[in-house]
């Protein structure tokens, strides 16, 4: 959701780093943009617990990779 949230902020994701902690907006909110972006017109509970579990791993990896790391790669892959 943090992601997501500043995605359609258009906040710069590059250097953003999820907080686990960190609790944000309300779980209307939270449904509302898994639903728009999930890819599906009408998910079902299981489509949506798919794509938040999917968008986690990927996100989570990202965050792990070396290559994801501003600091690491400098400006060599800005928007990667």
């Amino acid at each position: 959701f943090q992601y997501l949230k500043r995605f359609d902020q258009g906040c710069d994701l590059d250097t953003f780093w999820y907080e686990a902690l960190l609790v944000e907006g309300s779980p209307a909110e939270c449904l509302q943009l898994f639903l728009l972006h999930c890819g599906i017109m009408d998910p079902s509970w299981a489509e949506l617990r798919n794509f938040t579990w999917f968008l986690n791993i990927q996100l989570r990896d990202c965050e792990a990779s070396v290559f994801c790391n501003p600091d690491f790669v400098q400006d060599t892959l800005n928007g990667f």
